[in-house]
């Protein structure tokens, strides 16, 4: 259950960091509004099926990293979101 709260910690400072606008694509899904994990489905499967009408090759590599943040020792996480100017007081 640790790894879940740090993760919550974690999702809500990123978030926090984010809400300006910075550093998220057209194309981000997950951290912002209306644009869930679903609709990236349907997005990148609407890219795909038009690249294969074309006659395109495509390849898909998928990770799942959903156990990813268990493996990671949160101190050096920590760490590194600060250099990114996630700042330690408000992840914590």
């Amino acid at each position: 259950m640790p790894g879940k709260v740090m993760e919550q910690i974690i999702l809500s400072g990123i978030k926090q960091h984010l809400q300006d606008g910075q550093g998220l694509r057209t194309s981000q899904h997950g951290f912002k509004k209306g644009r869930s994990c679903l609709i990236n489905l349907i997005s990148f499967y609407d890219q795909v099926t038009c690249l294969v009408d074309e006659g395109k090759t495509v390849d898909v590599v998928h990770l799942d990293l959903s156990k990813a943040s268990d493996a990671v020792s949160h101190s050096i996480l920590l760490e590194k979101l600060a250099a990114l100017g996630l700042d330690r007081d408000t992840l914590c």
